[in-house]
């Protein structure tokens, strides 16, 4: 079985014969931290572990002054670490904190632990009515948040972030007629709905991190080092190495599986490429293309559940919600987007003459027989959440039976010091995360003290029924209005941020227009996450095309191909009632039907994206728009419109067949298709 284990290996390394890939780049979402060492990253680990701890007690014995008090004390272990963790990015990069960031670090401390140190309820009762020295606190603190967002995800969410805060500052001076004009708010009331309310930076988002998402991170990092990332891509490998999609659907099936422990998009892409990238270059994939297979992917790994993205958590907490209902709703989904991208590597197969290639021999069930424990957590995690327990707990549970069964193997053992290693690593995968909620706090808080969110969703109707007044049109259109204006939001700030933003002003919208919460919670959280490969962003593909070399535009464009059916899934959650039945909401033959229904409909698009019938040959251009028309058809989920998309497609797919001419494969150029 060692043997197994061992040639499989090799397929992964099969990076070692080929030509070295060039360095990854993370850009703005998840900017890589310093590699920090000596007596700064040890200091910095021990903290992290310190914070890890708090986090772990206050599953079992939450802190008896309330969770805004935990808050408090979680922020002030966190966020002196983005100073000293990540780089400040003007002048040359260093990987030894500067004194300018030990000074900020030190700021952060103390302007965090400022509401505590002069007694914390003295500090409460003082809400509405600050001191000078609470507003001169509460300020430095929003300028360090800012700027940590900043250093730990790009300029873009900071940007934001200002804008809103301008708004709440001079939106008094706008002309009062204007339906965005308010009465206008002092920097000190805005100190205080930041520092010293629910609603600012100890607000929902933060909380989410600090409770849920912090511990999934642990969490992983306790995967990630007992073995089973290695496993995961070592399974996909054997799976399929035997077919000519073979390098296709390792790619597909090592980001699904490490997806369920990552919940990182462009984490998931780069850790997949690696591996499997001379796969695909042996197999005759063009880098660009190769690169949006691996970046469609990995943002899979954010609607894999059971450990979805952050935004899940937050959806959860928004809706007042188990965990595992939020679960429940993204199965299907789940397997759509999935589905869709198994049909466009099929069909690029196809296309474009994908050779087998020759992988050492390993059995997949040898591989899971001796391996195969470490699905067991996953498991656990999804039984627990089942039996009742809280998600906090189920993942501290599934944590040490992942840390008990490392001494399966002599070589993933969790000693001592590799479960320090493991939780200090998994609070510095946080801290992004932190960053930007701490910072999307600065969003909700204003939005909530000047009414913008309503008044926003009041716009967008307004404007859909500008063009008219039929309600299933209006409807349509400020569905189409929401998805566009996701598209773009996302395209500038992360995922995390980009729901928390539509939510407060999108979600009202869909709400008003008699949208059931859960359909618009999840539209509005799809459309956030595919922000991901969305040019000219696409931070999945700009890591994943720093893997394979291919240029970073075309590779998005790419990407953007393979998740094509996932952009227009989501508004079938929204457009009908029956859309509801696609989140596993509703009585079961209702859930069938519709799951068919969407399935066909991915058929549909991906014939149209990909330009192939498979088991029928090329699809023409009359072909594709009638295979387009019935995905769209398909997507309403109405009796009459699903009857129509299904005659559109037969008849795309039957003048395929009648056209089919025997065609050779496209050929590749020689710099793609050299092994």
């Amino acid at each position: 079985m060692g043997d197994d284990r061992s040639s499989v290996r090799a397929a992964g390394r099969l990076a070692e014969d080929e030509a070295a890939s060039p360095a990854v780049h993370y850009d703005d979402e998840e900017r890589p931290a310093r590699a920090l060492g000596g007596r700064v990253g040890a200091a910095v680990s021990v903290a992290a572990f310190g914070v890890a701890l708090l986090v772990l007690w206050q599953v079992f014995q939450p802190l008896a002054r309330g969770s805004q008090f935990y808050l408090i004390i979680f922020l002030a272990g966190t966020l002196p670490l983005c100073f000293l963790a990540y780089r400040s990015g003007w002048g040359k990069g260093r990987d030894a904190p500067t004194w300018t960031d030990r000074v900020l670090a030190g700021a952060a401390l103390a302007v965090c632990l400022y509401p505590v140190a002069g007694g914390y309820d003295v500090f409460l009762d003082r809400q509405g009515l600050l001191e000078p020295a609470d507003v001169a606190f509460g300020a430095v603190l929003l300028i360090l948040v800012v700027e940590a967002c900043r250093r730990t995800t790009g300029w873009a969410l900071p940007a934001v972030c200002l804008a809103f805060l301008a708004y709440g500052y001079y939106g008094g001076l706008l002309p009062q007629s204007w339906p965005i004009a308010h009465a206008g708010l002092d920097f000190a009331q805005i100190v205080d709905a930041l520092y010293n309310s629910g609603s600012g930076f100890y607000g929902t988002p933060l909380d989410v991190a600090a409770t849920y998402i912090v511990l999934f991170t642990i969490y992983g990092a306790v995967l990630d080092l007992s073995g089973a990332s290695r496993f995961f891509v070592d399974l996909s490998v054997a799976a399929f190495r035997r077919s000519r999609s073979a390098a296709g659907r390792t790619a597909v099936a090592a980001g699904f599986l490490l997806g369920t422990v990552s919940g990182s998009g462009t984490a998931t892409a780069v850790s997949v490429g690696a591996v499997t990238w001379p796969m695909l270059r042996r197999a005759g994939y063009p880098p660009e293309q190769a690169g949006g297979m691996l970046a469609a992917a990995g943002v899979g790994a954010i609607l894999s559940p059971p450990t979805l993205g952050a935004a899940a958590f937050i959806v959860a907490e928004y809706l007042n919600v188990s965990y595992l209902t939020v679960l429940g709703w993204a199965m299907i989904p789940t397997v759509l987007y999935y589905l869709g991208i198994l049909l466009a590597v099929e069909i690029d197969v196809r296309r474009f003459g994908v050779r087998v290639v020759e992988a050492p021999q390993a059995s997949p069930w040898r591989l899971l027989g001796r391996f195969g424990y470490h699905f067991s957590s996953l498991i656990v995690i999804v039984v627990l959440l089942a039996l009742g327990q809280s998600a906090t707990r189920a993942v501290v549970y599934a944590t040490i039976l992942a840390a008990a069964l490392s001494f399966l193997e002599r070589s993933t053992r969790l000693t001592p010091a590799r479960g320090f290693a493991a939780l200090a690593a998994g609070v510095r995968g946080v801290l992004p995360v932190v960053a930007v909620c701490a910072a999307a706090g600065i969003i909700t808080a204003t939005t909530t003290k000047t009414g913008l969110g309503a008044q926003l969703a009041s716009l967008l109707i307004d404007g859909a029924r500008a063009v008219s007044d039929e309600p299933r049109v209006v409807l349509a259109l400020t569905v189409v209005l929401a998805a566009v204006a996701l598209a773009l939001l996302g395209l500038a700030i992360p995922v995390t941020a980009s729901f928390i933003i539509g939510w407060v002003i999108i979600g009202p919208a869909l709400l008003t227009l008699g949208v059931p919460a859960p359909a618009a919670a999840m539209f509005v959280f799809y459309y956030s996450v595919l922000s991901e490969v969305t040019p000219p962003t696409a931070l999945a593909a700009v890591g994943a095309s720093a893997i394979t070399g291919g240029r970073a535009v075309p590779t998005m464009w790419q990407a953007l191909k393979y998740a094509l059916p996932a952009f227009l899934a989501p508004i079938a959650f929204v457009l009908t009632t029956n859309g509801e039945f696609l989140l596993a909401r509703g009585p079961w033959t209702g859930v069938l039907w519709t799951t068919a229904a969407a399935a066909l409909a991915v058929f549909a698009l991906a014939i149209a994206a990909g330009g192939w019938a498979l088991g029928v040959g090329p699809a023409g251009a009359p072909s594709r728009v009638l295979a387009g028309i019935a995905g769209l058809l398909l997507l309403y989920l109405a009796p009459v419109t699903v009857a129509a998309g299904i005659t559109a497609l037969t008849v795309a797919v039957l003048i395929a067949a009648v056209r089919r001419k025997p065609q050779t494969p496209l050929a590749i150029s020689p710099r793609e298709g050299e092994a």
